[in-house]
């Protein structure tokens, strides 16, 4: 007999897919611990625009990772691997379920991959290739990098400016390209054979409904406040944080630049977009890269549990 049982839990989903509810009602069934995997969700500042679990959710099951940086602090998915296996050795030594949710795709691979380590990139460089990104189109920095690493570049879509300018801030900083260190990964925290890994998906039409109508519960929660209590500190912009999805039209609105409508329109749409991209990343990572997904888990929340009740109770 040898066990079968996963040593965690992994729910990713889109935003506003549901998918933070699940892990809660999968931790409060099985004994478990919510972990954060948004890398937005960390910052203490931004739990309103973030969509953080409320103080009610998270007296219901442990939570951790949640709304604990400043958000003048840049966080990294170096950094988050390395707060999570301090809290799956805590979870493991207190008997509880490691429940890991969110929807930045990263962090699920880094911790299931393992992750290439890459020298902390100095901030000059990095705010360099980031403001490259803002300004410039993608297609002129992926020709860039094509000219510079043609092996990197024929990995990254032209059209995703984010990808490309990390791939030139780290031949930049370390004079050797993004898939020479890609080459040289650490062992991950877990493996695909630790894990029971559970994809929320929602038809696309609604996906979209419930990202506008989460927007609008997020405006009357207070979100404007909380975007003024955010400008009022003066960071800057190409902190991690002030990139949050929403976040920047909210400013612009409390500055009185654009119309509530406006920021509102703008928030949504980039709601939107986010939501299509994460998608589009956990068809083309989590599923095809050896972290499997059953297709019936697209049922009821009963039926998800079900489904994970009778894996964490299965032996062979």
């Amino acid at each position: 007999m040898t066990d079968d049982k996963p040593k965690a839990v992994l729910i990713i989903g889109a935003t506003a897919s549901g998918k933070s509810a699940l892990a809660l009602d999968v931790a409060q069934r099985f004994g478990g611990v919510v972990i954060n995997a948004d890398s937005m969700q960390v910052y203490a500042e931004l739990r309103i625009v973030t969509n953080r679990p409320a103080p009610a959710e998270e007296a219901r099951a442990p939570h951790r990772l949640y709304g604990f940086r400043p958000a003048r602090e840049p966080y990294s998915t170096a950094l988050w691997l390395a707060d999570v296996a301090r809290e799956l050795a805590e979870a493991r030594a207190r008997g509880l379920l490691p429940v890991i949710v969110g929807g930045t795709g990263l962090y699920f691979k880094a911790l299931t991959e393992g992750l290439s380590a890459i020298p902390e990139i100095a901030a000059d460089i990095r705010a360099h290739y980031r403001l490259r990104a803002e300004t410039e189109p993608a297609e002129a920095l992926h020709a860039d990098l094509l000219r510079r690493d043609a092996a990197t570049a024929a990995t990254i879509r032209p059209s995703d400016p984010q990808r490309i300018a990390r791939a030139l801030e780290v031949l930049e900083a370390t004079g050797r390209p993004l898939s020479w260190w890609h080459a040289r990964k650490e062992p991950p925290l877990l493996s695909a054979a630790d894990v029971l890994p559970v994809v929320v998906e929602r038809d696309r039409a609604a996906l979209y409904r419930r990202c506008d109508e989460r927007f609008d519960r997020m405006i009357a929660a207070g979100a404007i406040e909380e975007a003024r209590t955010v400008d009022a500190l003066c960071l800057d912009a190409s902190l991690p944080a002030m990139r949050a999805v929403g976040l920047p039209p909210l400013i612009a609105f409390a500055r009185g630049e654009i119309s509530l409508d406006e920021a509102s329109n703008r928030a949504k749409t980039a709601t939107r977009n986010y939501a299509k991209r994460q998608l589009t990343w956990i068809r083309n990572n989590f599923i095809s890269q050896g972290v499997h997904f059953a297709q019936e888990m697209q049922g009821t929340k009963g039926e998800i549990n079900l489904f994970i009740r009778n894996r964490l109770t299965a032996s062979c």
